[in-house]
């Protein structure tokens, strides 16, 4: 009886690990989610209680909210996918140094696409407390202000946000 067997390109081959370590970074990126909106509570903030104070907002200016935390996911992926586009260049000592080369111009490239990717359009907001004190409050741009408006300023077990009355 004769067993069947596939013979597979070396190219279907390299295809196939570069689908797969993609959809690995996809998968683990997914996992990297921060949120500076005002309007997001983690699962441990829900059913805490917090301070609320009353003012009115002095100034709004746009930021950039940018990820203080890199995960290395961006650059490991875009190393494996450099080293796996590379090794298809070339032959022997050449494929070998094409193929370290994609590792490190792929980890390069990975690294600043995660760089980019934890960015998000902020707002730095200065709220005049009724107290009399002034606060300034930097929270994602998901929840129009403008000077002059009247806002809570909530904070306690987290973040402090500032939302309109």
């Amino acid at each position: 009886m004769a067993i069947p067997t596939h013979a597979f390109s070396s190219r279907t081959v390299r295809l196939v690990a570069i689908a797969g370590i993609s959809l690995s970074v996809l998968t683990l990126a997914g996992c990297a989610n921060q949120s500076a909106s005002s309007s997001v509570y983690t699962y441990g903030q829900a059913q805490q209680e917090q301070i609320v104070r009353y003012g009115t907002v002095v100034s709004v200016r746009s930021v950039v909210i940018q990820s203080d935390k890199s995960s290395g996911v961006g650059a490991l992926g875009g190393a494996a996918l450099g080293g796996v586009a590379g090794s298809a260049i070339g032959g022997g000592r050449g494929q070998i140094l094409t193929s370290i080369g994609g590792a490190l111009l792929g980890g390069l490239a990975g690294n600043a696409i995660e760089n980019q990717v934890g960015k998000t359009q902020g707002l730095e907001i200065t709220v005049r407390l009724d107290n009399g004190e002034t606060r300034v409050i930097a929270q994602a741009a998901d929840v129009a202000l403008s000077s002059g408006q009247r806002v809570q300023v909530i904070s306690g077990g987290g973040p402090t946000r500032v939302v309109p009355m």
